[in-house]
């Protein structure tokens, strides 16, 4: 019995990176439960003390910016800067638009300081910002085969490199339009949460991928909304893990995905507004019930979707009254 419990997780492991544990540490999940929704957002406002070596054109040291959102851990700030500057963060570079607003994102392990570098042509300035950090679950299963974990067939190996091909072209996708703006609603307007974003896993004793995703449950043919405006770049039925997903670009390199979902309803390059119908739950790939596995990446760094339903100006839950949701 317990070694079908075993299996049985994996299968949702191995469909989005996580999987409800045989065994949890009872202070980690006590942690996890004060952490699915942190006492968020922070905000950050700031003015970007220059180098050492450069200086405004009037003298002066500093150059306006000014940051609002998710100062933490899988979080994402979107700030007001000079237009066009380019904006660069541990080796990452993005440029603020034609209005100069540009998005910034923290990954699932970012450090706790990270150093935000804008350049203009009054010349180079930086500001290190204080990552909040987070705990995560630990997800621990024990005695599967190894076919059950990282062997596949050739077969499945095939299948597997034409889906992430396909992947890796929506992935591609960087919209020149911001069209993110205020945070995001819940995809689904009634659920229950089966997973939180960034558990760790151990499978047979070795640390593998945390899961990246955020897992809400609802019947097959649950209508799934789009939590904010972008444009599709990804629409396929047929990926080996995911069954059948849908990316939106954001602008600026901020993609969220949807995963086994039942029905797709729109196409690679529509333009989607916030609330419109993308598709419904269900449980296609590799799943072992309906559930919408619901993720978000900047620029390949992972992000927590749900941390930006918890956007300043939202109302003090950090969602929209209409939706329903249970823990």
């Amino acid at each position: 019995m317990k070694r079908l419990i075993g299996m049985t997780g994996l299968l949702f492991l191995l469909a989005c990176n996580q999987g409800k544990s045989t065994e949890v540490n009872p202070q980690t999940e006590q942690l996890v439960k004060t952490d699915v929704r942190p006492n968020l957002p922070v905000e950050q406002t700031s003015r970007l003390a220059s180098d050492s070596n450069s200086t405004d054109k009037d003298g002066t040291n500093t150059a306006p910016i000014s940051c609002t959102g998710v100062l933490v851990q899988g979080g994402l700030v979107r700030c007001q800067t000079v237009p066009d500057a380019l904006v660069t963060i541990d080796g990452v570079k993005t440029r603020a638009d034609k209005d100069g607003l540009v998005l910034v994102g923290f990954d699932r392990d970012a450090p706790g300081r990270e150093v935000l570098q804008v350049s203009t042509e009054s010349g180079t300035f930086s500001q290190a910002l204080t990552i909040q950090p987070r705990r995560y679950r630990e997800q621990r299963i024990d005695g599967l085969p190894p076919s059950q974990v990282s062997t596949f067939t050739k077969a499945q190996l095939s299948r597997i490199r034409a889906s992430s091909a396909r992947k890796k072209k929506g992935f591609a996708s960087r919209e020149q339009t911001l069209w993110f703006r205020d945070g995001f609603d819940y995809p689904l307007k009634t659920f229950t949460k089966t997973s939180p974003f960034g558990a760790r896993r151990i499978l047979n004793g070795v640390p593998k991928r945390p899961h990246y995703g955020v897992d809400i449950a609802a019947p097959v043919g649950t209508p799934i909304y789009a939590p904010a405006d972008g444009r599709v770049s990804l629409a396929d039925d047929d990926l080996y893990f995911e069954g059948a997903m849908v990316l939106i670009d954001h602008g600026q390199g901020l993609i969220s995905m949807y995963l086994h979902m039942n029905d797709i309803l729109v196409k690679p390059g529509q333009i989607v507004h916030r609330g419109e119908q993308i598709g419904t739950v269900g449980k296609r790939g590799r799943a072992t019930g309906p559930h919408l596995c619901w993720r978000l990446k900047w620029r390949n760094r992972h992000l927590d979707p749900e941390l930006l339903t918890r956007w300043p100006g939202h109302d003090s839950t950090g969602q929209d009254k209409r939706l329903k949701r249970h823990e």
